[in-house]
Order: C-alpha cells, then structure tokens, then sequence
C-alpha cells in the first residue's frame, strides 16, 4: 500500500508586500484597534456598524475586512469581565453577606453593560493585532 502524503499543515495567509499598505508596529496597531480606527492609518473608521468591520479603509486602502478575528473577541471579553465581575461579587458577599436578589440586581446589569462596552473595543484590538502580524482571510478552505 503506498504512503499517504501528510495533509499540509494549515497557516494563515500573510500579506507583507511593502507596495501595498504598511504594517503598523504591534503597540500602535493595537492602540488604534482599541479607539476603533484603522490600526494602519489611524485615521478612519474602522467598524461599519457595532461590530462589522469595514472592507478597507477609506484612507490608506488596508483590507480590513480580509481580517477574520471570529471568536476571539468574546472570548477576551469574557475574561475581562470576569476578571472584574467575579472579586467583586465576592468582596460584597464577604463584606455584607446580601441576598441574592441583591447580587442578581447589581451583578447582571453591570455584567451586560461591561460586555457590551466593551466587545467592540476589544475586537478593533484583534483586528489590529492580527493585521499587524499579517493573518489575512485564507480563500482555500
């Protein structure tokens, strides 16, 4: 029986053609990500909407829209919230010992507010770091 060649491994498409767009450095294209414009320009916008991103930027042309974060934007949400969601409910129960309906009131609330505050800062971030270290939209699959 004759030998099976290995399935290639799967990389993500890096675009570094100096001709293009230029890449911003990690610090800055994060920074911008995070004040939600274009991690390369830092000049236009870069959702269409509360969390769509544009398909390039109005102002140097980058293919923001190639930059698929998927899932991780809510998975960093969700351990930043609960990293400020989770002490805080225990120091109150610590310190009052409340009732449930107590915690339920101020802990639900504050947990979706925090969420939807800050998903969107936090996926401009990916879209930053991942732009910035060239993982574009791979066409293949």
């Amino acid at each position: 029986m004759p030998e099976q060649p290995l399935p290639s491994v799967w990389q993500p498409k890096r675009t570094r053609q100096p001709g293009l767009w230029p890449l911003p450095p990690l610090l800055t294209a994060l920074r911008r990500g995070l004040g939600g414009w274009c991690p390369v320009c830092g000049k236009s916008h870069i959702f269409n909407g509360y969390l769509r991103v544009v398909k390039a930027c109005e102002n140097c042309a980058a293919p923001l829209g190639e930059v698929r974060s998927d899932d991780v934007p809510p998975y960093f949400t969700i351990v930043i919230v609960g990293h400020i969601i989770i002490p805080g409910m225990l120091i109150l129960e610590q310190a009052e010992t409340p009732p449930i309906w107590v915690h339920v009131a101020i802990w639900v609330p504050l947990t979706l507010a925090l969420t939807l505050l800050l998903l969107r800062p936090v996926k401009g971030a990916t879209v930053g770091l991942m732009l910035s270290l060239g993982m574009m939209k791979d066409d293949r699959a």
